[in-house]
């Protein structure tokens, strides 16, 4: 179900460089139109390729004005309904609006931790450089270790 953009609901967030949508887009995909000569529409977001969209719907779950919507299958919602997201902080709130006017709503929770409370490198080894050009630092799968090349490393 690639995604589209409702020009009415999309303000460009606020007329920044880059948008939210093409900010989180894997595939970069979303694009904005600045004077609005791809489009007619000045300010707005667009889904440029959308028979290559990867249907990962980051770009509508990430929307602040919810203008990103799906194009959805007529197998799974036949013409005339409808499928949108809102995130929240915890689980997002899927609402699907069927041909014949019925509307169904479903929350799914999105993190099992309160937002901010990881300590992603709390539980980590910290590396031990003396050892950095010694085999077994850097390994790959099934093959024999590498020696570790010093002017591969990221400076801080």
């Amino acid at each position: 179900m690639p995604t589209f953009v409702r020009t009415e609901k999309c303000d460009g967030c606020k007329g920044q460089d880059k948008t939210a949508c093409m900010y989180i887009c894997p595939h970069d995909l979303m694009k904005l139109d600045k004077d609005g000569s791809e489009t007619g529409h000045a300010m707005k977001a667009f889904n440029q390729e959308p028979e290559q969209c990867w249907e990962c719907y980051s770009c509508v779950k990430i929307c602040p004005q919810q203008a990103i919507e799906c194009r959805a299958y007529a197998d799974i919602v036949p013409m005339g309904g409808s499928v949108q997201p809102l995130r929240g902080t915890d689980s997002i709130m899927w609402t699907i609006k069927f041909r014949n006017g019925q509307m169904k709503r479903f929350k799914f929770p999105i993190r099992t931790t309160p937002e901010g409370s990881i300590e992603a490198y709390k539980a980590g080894k910290t590396a031990n450089m003396a050892n950095l050009e010694g085999p077994g630092f850097f390994e790959t799968d099934g093959q024999a270790p590498l020696p570790g090349d010093p002017s591969q490393l990221i400076r801080l």
